[in-house]
């Protein structure tokens, strides 16, 4: 196989995912490279649903409403049948996967500061994996890291059932998941808007992305922190725009990526740099050792809370996540009202 920057950036012993539900890209790029797992999230779903609803979706959706007699008129009955496109759509990916690889299914924004409606979304959507033969051990639940959420993690894994901290842009959020037992959690490099048109003007392209991105430091700083308290929880960087962005990450040495399929065929086809331009790199380590420290789960999250609330930007960033993951649930959602409006109940 040519020596490629995709194969360059697994020999370093980093671990690449695929951020995105698109068959035939991931069928595509397996043959450059062996994914680990899957992540998806509302703005995924949304694009994957609408592409493939005619060919593959819409006979088992449809089907789906009728045998149930579900209410798609209904937030629940709606939710329910989202929850199955989301499963078929990740059903599709799973078998281009390792056979220890997951797929990440993520919990609705609307639940994102209630933990114990989290909590039940999280169980809905394993139960639904599980029908389409799909076992837990191959699922893991993304859970935005509120306060709520957090706790909800917490809760979740002690039933067993795995999850990742999303969302994520700071420090304590990091902490506050790794203390909940989180499997992963997928720090963004770069904020969500930037990712749609009408965020796309507020991107910064950086010459020197693993020095001067601001979140570069936060990162390594979660990874280094990890290392120390050997911690279970595996560091999965996520919205990479370029190469030069997951060349950066992968100098950081985080457990894995989560690279879109736009990213990876880019790197499956760049040619291979140099050790020194893909060399392990020190970073001085962000904030005090109090904020690595602090128990951020007692008395319902507290530590954490006001965290969030002395900390504005990244309180800005989680709410503008949260919103635009709403929007793209919302647009799901009335595309599917509009499709099976032949099938109500």
């Amino acid at each position: 196989m040519a020596n490629t920057l995709l194969s360059q950036i697994r020999a370093l012993g980093v671990i690449v995912d695929i951020d995105s539900m698109d068959p035939k890209a991931a069928q595509s790029l397996s043959v450059s490279t062996t994914f680990h797992s899957m992540t998806s999230n509302q703005a995924i779903v949304n694009g994957q649903l609408q592409v493939q609803w005619d060919a593959d979706l819409e006979p088992l959706v449809s089907q789906y409403v009728q045998d149930t007699a579900t209410n798609i008129l209904t937030e629940d009955g709606i939710l329910k049948v989202l929850n199955l496109v989301t499963v078929l759509l990740a059903s599709k990916v799973i078998p281009y996967l390792d056979k220890a690889g997951r797929v990440l299914a993520q919990t609705s924004p609307r639940t994102a500061y209630d933990k114990d409606a989290t909590v039940a979304h999280a169980k809905a959507l394993i139960n639904v994996f599980g029908k389409y033969g799909i076992s837990r051990d191959r699922v893991c639940i993304k859970i935005p890291v509120t306060p709520e959420g957090v706790l909800a993690c917490k809760e979740l894994e002690e039933s067993g059932i795995r999850t990742l901290g999303t969302c994520l842009f700071s420090v304590p959020q990091a902490m506050a998941a790794s203390q909940a037992g989180c499997l992963s959690i997928s720090p963004y490099f770069n904020e969500l808007r930037v990712h749609f048109p009408e965020g796309a003007s507020s991107y910064i392209e950086y010459s020197d992305p693993v020095r001067q991105h601001p979140m570069s430091l936060i990162i390594y700083s979660i990874i280094q922190a990890f290392k120390e308290r050997e911690t279970s929880t595996n560091v999965v960087p996520a919205s990479i725009i370029t190469l030069d962005e997951a060349v950066a990450l992968a100098r950081l040495r985080p457990h894995h990526l989560t690279i879109s399929d736009r990213v990876l065929a880019l790197l499956a086809a760049a040619p291979g740099r140099s050790d020194d331009e893909l060399a392990a790199v020190t970073l001085k380590v962000t904030d005090e050792k109090s904020v690595f420290d602090a128990d951020y789960l007692s008395n319902n999250a507290t530590a954490l809370q006001i965290a969030l609330s002395d900390d504005a930007e990244t309180s800005r960033k989680i709410k503008e996540a949260l919103e635009i993951f709403d929007q793209k649930e919302e647009e799901s959602i009335q595309f599917l009202r509009k499709a099976l409006s032949g099938n109500e109940a």
